[in-house]
């Protein structure tokens, strides 16, 4: 069971970044919080030679469903898309919502993470 979905692209790490951005906004997902792990990991003394951003991006509505139904899945909100370097690459990514909210068996809250999970998936095939 593979917990992601990633695609490569041609596209420069930061142009990666804009798009995939802009792809979520036309989707109606915000980005809460963006971590660049390249420069976190810097600013503790580190090196990490590779770029590495983490997206944490919410559907407001989506969200509050989700919460509705069973307070405890909040623990995997937001969802988390990822755009990193490997081998001079750029690829993007998310952690499947459908492997997170497996592990609250509703079948309410499957459906609305299948949703989730195929509207970021569109985002990303956009983005690229």
């Amino acid at each position: 069971m593979d917990f992601k979905y990633e695609v490569k692209t041609n596209k420069s790490f930061q142009t990666a970044i804009e798009d995939i951005t802009d792809s979520l906004k036309e989707r109606e997902f915000g980005v809460l919080y963006q971590v660049d792990f390249k420069e976190k990991i810097k600013s503790k003394g580190l090196e990490f030679s590779s770029d590495f951003e983490v997206l944490e991006v919410c559907n407001p509505g989506q969200a509050k469903e989700v919460l509705e139904k069973h307070t405890e899945a909040g623990y995997f909100l937001p969802c988390k898309v990822v755009v990193y370097e490997k081998r001079d690459e750029v690829y993007i990514g998310l952690l499947k919502p459908t492997i997170l909210i497996g592990l609250i068996e509703d079948d309410g809250l499957k459906t609305i993470a299948e949703e989730v999970e195929n509207t970021l998936k569109e985002a990303i095939q956009a983005a690229v």
